[in-house]
Order: structure tokens, then C-alpha cells, then sequence
């Protein structure tokens, strides 16, 4: 089961949040919050498994509040969830220990998916935003960094699909497919136009 708390000053937020989530039966909202305080004040009372929080909040901010939970809890994943996507931003959530960054623009099964990524202790980054090598300290040398989302477009990718057809099985816009093709190729230190393709052949991502 994994036990959620969000954090987000727009209730309006928190409600869609808990509209798309009240369904599922292994995620459970032990609370929410409007403020950093109030976030490290919840976490301290349940220990959530995963945190949702803000960047933009009163009282504390997003970055101070991920920084003093991982310090006091490692072992709860924390999951961005923000409009800013300038680098900086990016750079200063990760380095505060922030498991995933997504944008508040992010179709709502995405928000699940990237929940159940980081709850499985995997990173889980936007597609649209920029995340460095040095960022993400990941390994390049395994799938294990790539989301389900990736993998399943490796998946594709190995059986020479382009990006057009992978959108298209997937329901996803073809910007969507090359934005997630660029950072796979990041993430697992690939360089070159058929280097993606080359390594779902060797890794046998063919069906």
C-alpha cells in the first residue's frame, strides 16, 4: 500500500488529486496540507511512503520541506509536483533529495504513473523538463532508471517502430515520444542517432 500525503496551497488541486486517486485500492491519502510546516508536521504524525509537494508554499517552501524530510526520513520518496520548470528549479529539487519532478500540466494518468515509479524507488522526471546526468546521479549502464513509460517506448523503439507509430499505440503526441527518447538516451549515456535503437536490440526490448 502506498501511503500518500500531498502538499499543494491551491485546494483545488488537492481535490482534483484526490478525485483521481480515491479509487485506487494499493494508494491511500494519509493527508494534505497547504504549507511546507504543515507537510513536515504531517510527515512527522503519519510517515507517508511517498510525498506530493509543491514547490511555491507559504510558511515553508517545497525545497526547504523535501530537504528537512529526507534529512529526517531517507526512506520517504518525495515527488515534485510544480509549474516551474526552469532548470534551476529542476536542479534545486533534486539536490534537496526530491525522488521526481512532475509539472502541474501533466495528464493524470502520468501523476499515477510517476507516483508508482518513485513509491518502487525509481526517479520519475517530467518528459518536457530538463534533468542532467549530474542531477540524477543514475547509473547508465541499466533499465532500472527508466520509468514504465520509457520502457514501454524502448519496447517500440526495439521493434523499429518510429515516433509517429509509437505515438500512436500509445495515445501520446509525437513531441511527447522524441522528449522521452532524448532523456532515455541522457539517462543511459547513448549518444548518436541509432544508439537508442542499437541498445533496445542488445538489451532485447524486441518482443
Amino acid at each position: 500500500m502506498i501511503r500518500l500525503a500531498i502538499a499543494e496551497d491551491h485546494q483545488a488541486l488537492i481535490d482534483g488529486l484526490e478525485l483521481l486517486l480515491k479509487y485506487e485500492d494499493n494508494i491511500s491519502i494519509v493527508g494534505t496540507v497547504n504549507d511546507g510546516e504543515a507537510l513536515l508536521n504531517l510527515v512527522r504524525l503519519k510517515e507517508p511512503s511517498v510525498v506530493i509537494t509543491d514547490i511555491r508554499m507559504p510558511k515553508m517552501d517545497g525545497i526547504q520541506a523535501t530537504a528537512s524530510i529526507k534529512k529526517e526520513f531517507p526512506h520517504i520518496k518525495v515527488l515534485a509536483f510544480t509549474m516551474f520548470d526552469q532548470e534551476e528549479a529542476v536542479s534545486q529539487m533534486i539536490e534537496a533529495g526530491a525522488d521526481g519532478y512532475i509539472l502541474k500540466n501533466t495528464a493524470l494518468k502520468e501523476v499515477l504513473e510517476a507516483i508508482r515509479a518513485v513509491a518502487d524507488g525509481k526517479k520519475y522526471y517530467d518528459p518536457t523538463i530538463n534533468v542532467t546526468d549530474a542531477n540524477t546521479n543514475q547509473s547508465k549502464s541499466t533499465n532500472s532508471v527508466l520509468t514504465k513509460r520509457q520502457t514501454e517506448i524502448l519496447h517500440l523503439i526495439g521493434q523499429g517502430k518510429t515516433s509517429r507509430e509509437i505515438g500512436e499505440e500509445l495515445f501520446i503526441g509525437i513531441h511527447t515520444v522524441d522528449t522521452h527518447r532524448k532523456n532515455m538516451a541522457r539517462i543511459l549515456g547513448l549518444k548518436g542517432k541509432g544508439e537508442l535503437l542499437r541498445y533496445a536490440m542488445e538489451k532485447k526490448y524486441k518482443f
